[in-house]
């Protein structure tokens, strides 16, 4: 069995990965920790987790981490860091769900999170971890900076244009709204219900941190600087991301195809039939993605429309994936459920 801890987990990401990993046949989670909670039984917290996790809430200095296989990280930006040099130097793999290790210069994460980085000379290191792109370097990684919601629909449903060479890269347009989750479990003022309920609304125009993560991704992968315009929204739903993508491209080709051939070996991408319009309810507590291609009108746009659900392929279960990936497990255990409807 695979031992493994989870720090920090009474968000909304935190749950959703015990939820995945109780489940999981080869995983032992050995302890759960949070400042704040320390002594309180994760199920008190959680009552979905009743006869799923016999465990309380331990202080992190307290938790046996360096016990160890690895250790997950669902705590706010700038926490991870603290602790991932000792853990890595103790023999203890990591995935990091949150952004300390997704940006590779240290000075454009400082500008973006406002904080120096603790450990800068482990962003060379560290994976990015979406497993469409970097399945290989995960298998042997130390540290897998797991990647944000709204960069894992962005870059899917732009990947095959972008490596193909098709896509205008000076050009690429993301319009993407989520669910109330993706804003986490704290209170706020805005993600109220009564304030986000039968409201819509955009926010982070001038700039969101999942930018320059986005912009790095789809870059590597161009070889070249990418030009991107990102808006996010709020809707007023509890989970889902949905992501329209426009681009152009110039000449013929038969895309509906290309991303056929793309995601055909990918078994958490799904490729919908041409013409088809996915929604968030079908990813709904799933690690799929699913995408459709449009070329309205025959013209020289391309709509893209790539729905995940934020809190499993956007965050839980895609760290689970990374994990099947880094101890040589079929990718798909404790995984492969379908959605829940309606």
């Amino acid at each position: 069995m695979i031992k493994v801890g989870v720090v920090g987990a009474t968000g909304y990401t935190g749950v959703e990965l015990l939820r995945l990993l109780v489940r999981h046949p080869q995983v032992e989670v050995l302890c759960v920790t949070s400042r704040g909670e320390a002594g309180t039984r994760v199920d008190a917290m959680f009552p979905n987790l009743r006869g799923f996790l016999d465990l309380q809430f331990v202080e992190p200095d307290a938790a046996p981490l360096t016990e160890c296989d690895l250790v997950f990280f669902a705590t706010p930006n700038g926490t991870a860091m603290q602790s991932v040099p000792a853990l890595v130097e103790a023999g203890v793999r990591v995935i990091d769900l949150a952004a300390d290790f997704r940006i590779r210069d240290a000075g454009e994460w400082t500008q973006w999170y406002g904080m120096e980085h603790a450990c800068p000379e482990l962003l060379a290191e560290a994976v990015y971890g979406l497993p469409e792109i970097n399945r290989e370097a995960i298998r042997s990684a130390r540290v897998v900076a797991n990647p944000g919601c709204y960069p894992t629909a962005v870059t899917l449903g732009f990947l095959p244009l972008i490596e193909s060479g098709l896509a205008a890269r000076g050009a690429l347009i993301a319009d993407a709204k989520s669910g109330v989750s993706g804003a986490g479990r704290k209170a706020q003022v805005g993600t109220l219900f009564s304030e986000a309920d039968e409201n819509f609304k955009a926010y982070g125009v001038a700039g969101h941190r999942h930018l320059p993560e986005i912009r790095q991704t789809l870059s590597a992968v161009a070889g070249e600087t990418v030009g991107l315009t990102f808006v996010p929204h709020l809707v007023p739903m509890v989970r889902g991301i949905h992501a329209t993508l426009y681009t152009t491209v110039a000449g013929e080709a038969d895309l509906q195809a290309l991303f056929e051939q793309r995601y055909a070996a990918e078994p958490f991408v799904d490729v919908l039939p041409a013409g088809s319009h996915p929604e968030t309810r079908t990813v709904r507590g799933v690690n799929t993605c699913r995408i459709a291609v449009h070329r309205p009108q025959g013209g020289d746009t391309v709509v893209v429309l790539s729905v995940i659900d934020n809190l499993v392929k956007g965050a839980a279960g895609q760290a689970v994936h990374n994990l099947n990936l880094m101890f040589g497990l079929d990718e798909a255990l404790g995984l492969d459920t379908p959605a829940l409807l309606p």
